[in-house]
């Protein structure tokens, strides 16, 4: 009973410490940014749309759309002002507004609302998302009990380490390749001892985490530098560039980029050996190492057949349409896997499943070396 409660004070303590961490990383003054948003943001709903000025290219539409709009937020709060949206023929990046959309509108420092079109940016979707947040956290907190809570704090941590630490420090010219490993291994640290405890299980699924990590970063630098990517696949790095960070080496960050998407999985592998390891002990504490390092691989191997599918799925999920377009004009495999695009997405998911191939014998050796001191 006394270990027990022991155990239940260490987490809350450790519990309580990474939440402490979370709120020191969020009020972390920000970096200086050389662009500011110029006037101010307001919520907004539209009330009337004129659509007399767009024209029809084929699907796509050019032209300038006239909104009246009653904001909804701000000093103005409940006036109607007449509002303006730019349609640039751009599916990607065009907005079309409809009578009763909730909507971002740009009122400029010197402009009077009252004499000036407003400009209509965005769709305001703070509302739903904050629902789904809220959705996604009661369910985690109800389903996972006190480990769906710690899951939640570490994923608030994590979002917290990206935005507050990775970004900054890449910004301010560090390696992102160290940059990003030295994160995920902090990240993992931090995850796999917030649900695992500081504990033998804990220290092997770390162990072996990190292990596979440095192994598919390496890999991930090799081939990125012998398949000549130089990182430009990655949204917006050339206006990065243009936006006064010349000094910033694209290359680096998309390791860095892959070393952070591939953590996720190398460390749901480790903690799965881990734990399959602990229980065996715990049922078998007369079992040898070699037996239980046997039991981690075997564990492992069922482990990695799914995970590396998960990965490629993952990957080319995200570049469906380009794959669509090389399908359509009729290229051979070998044609389009020369594409930037198409040969980053090769190195992501080969890089990471080399990760995940690796972690399972490190976290069984690590699990070996470990657990054999259990006794029964």
């Amino acid at each position: 009973m006394k270990l027990m409660k022991h155990g239940v004070r260490r987490e809350l303590i450790t519990s309580l410490v990474f939440a402490f961490c979370c709120v020191i990383l969020f009020i972390l003054p920000r970096k200086e940014t050389i662009f500011t948003q110029q006037g101010k943001r307001e919520k907004a709903v539209v009330l009337s749309v004129d659509n007399s000025q767009i024209s029809m290219h084929g699907h796509l539409k050019y032209g300038s759309q006239n909104l009246t709009v009653r904001l909804k937020s701000g000093e103005h709060k409940g006036k109607v002002f007449a509002a303006a949206n730019e349609l640039r023929a751009q599916l990607e990046l065009d907005k079309d507004f409809k009578v009763g959309d909730h909507v971002l509108v740009n009122i400029l420092p010197d402009d009077t609302p009252e004499k000036s079109t407003l400009i209509a940016q965005e769709h305001d979707r703070s509302l739903w998302f904050w629902i789904l947040a809220g959705s996604f956290c009661i369910v985690l907190c109800v389903f996972g009990r006190w480990t769906g809570v710690k899951a939640l704090l570490s994923f608030i941590f994590s979002c917290a380490m990206i935005w507050k630490v990775v970004i900054p420090l890449i910004l301010n010219g560090y390696n992102a390749i160290w940059i990003s490993f030295f994160c995920v291994c902090l990240l993992t640290a931090v995850i796999q001892f917030l649900i695992a405890g500081v504990n033998r299980r804990g220290v092997t699924a770390f162990l072996g985490a990190i292990s596979g990590v440095f192994a598919g970063a390496l890999t991930a630098w090799l081939f990125t530098v012998l398949m000549k990517i130089n990182g430009a696949v990655l949204p917006y790095s050339q206006a990065l560039l243009y936006s006064g960070y010349e000094v910033l080496k694209l290359q680096d960050i998309f390791v860095g980029a892959m070393i952070l998407a591939s953590s996720g999985a190398v460390m749901d592998l480790a903690m799965d050996i881990s734990t399959g390891m602990s229980e065996i002990v715990s049922h078998s504490p007369e079992i040898t190492t070699k037996k239980l390092v046997s039991s981690g691989m075997e564990i492992g191997r069922n482990v990695v057949g799914t995970m590396t599918t998960t990965l490629l799925l993952a990957y080319s999920g995200g570049y469906i349409t380009l794959l669509m377009m090389f399908y359509i004009q009729g290229n051979a495999p070998m044609d389009f896997l020369n594409n930037p695009l198409v040969a980053s997405e090769a190195v992501k998911t080969l890089a990471g499943s080399f990760a995940l191939v690796l972690v399972a014998p490190l976290t069984a050796l690590c699990g070996g070396f470990f657990f054999k001191k259990y006794k029964k």
